[in-house]
């Protein structure tokens, strides 16, 4: 990865990818201890990750890594998966945040009507095929969008569950073969940290998170979780399931479906 053309811009075409293994080991040196403001003015101001989008869930610690984009660069693309599942308090909290904070480029996605109408037409594909319903509400209309991106922000943090504990800020992401990055700005933030953030900062909390929920998703996969209890172990309660899929390769097979046992997989 060439410092003197941070944009890899190219005058000529190029079916390679657009980063490798190697470009996100420089990366993780370049920025290893850096400031997450610094690093964030770095690859949505300077352009050293190229075309860039958030992806937020608007969920229940979205509000610092949002806040902070805005600080640095508002007109981001903030790209939200509407699946049609949402609790409608995560919607309102949504257009709260986007006015409070000044983002100027909230992009909306959602599931493509045929496909929900030929797979999902009840609309309870989550009651008996959650990675099936995943795939179509989040992973295809997320993996359509960002094909135009070089990299996506991600709002992970190494303390929410035992699969994202060893994330690195910047990685490949794997779902495709495009090599784009993906940037975790907020990896090595612990939960106190996040907690004193929003305090200096006067930010709203999600209205679910006092009733229980310290992790939100769609309203039928998420549930209250006890404390002591790990903060994503609401999320699909019941199932062997612990990311959507937007996170973690998926590889339908010819018919358009998820393969039979299909697990998640860092």
């Amino acid at each position: 990865m060439a410092e003197a053309d941070p944009i890899r811009l190219r005058d000529r075409i190029d079916t390679g990818a657009r980063y490798t293994d190697d470009d996100a080991i420089t990366l993780n040196r370049r920025f290893r201890g850096a400031d997450t403001r610094a690093l964030l003015d770095a690859v949505l101001n300077e352009g050293i990750a190229g075309r860039v989008a958030a992806v937020s869930s608007f969920g229940a610690e979205s509000a610092v890594l949002l806040h902070q984009v805005a600080q640095v660069a508002p007109n981001t693309p903030v790209l939200f998966l509407d699946t049609g599942k949402h609790f409608p308090e995560t919607i309102a909290y949504r257009d709260e945040l986007v006015a409070r904070l000044g983002l100027t480029n909230l992009v909306i996605l959602e599931p493509d009507p045929a496909e929900l109408a030929a797979k999902d037409e009840t609309g309870l594909r989550w009651s008996y095929d959650p990675d099936g319903c995943c795939e179509i509400r989040k992973v295809r209309p997320l993996e359509k969008t960002l094909a135009r991106f070089d990299a996506s922000l991600t709002g992970r943090k190494a303390f929410q569950s035992s699969t994202r504990a060893m994330l690195p800020r910047f990685e490949i992401d794997t779902a495709d073969t495009l090599g784009r990055l993906k940037i975790n700005p907020l990896i090595d933030w612990q939960a106190d940290a996040l907690a004193a953030y929003i305090a200096e900062h006067d930010l709203p909390p999600h209205p679910l998170v006092a009733q229980g929920y310290p992790s939100i998703g769609c309203s039928p996969c998420t549930s209250k979780v006890a404390p002591g209890e790990d903060p994503r172990s609401g999320r699909w309660k019941g199932w062997d399931k612990t990311e959507c899929g937007i996170h973690s390769p998926a590889q339908p097979d010819s018919d358009g479906d998820l393969p039979p046992g299909y697990e998640p997989a860092f």
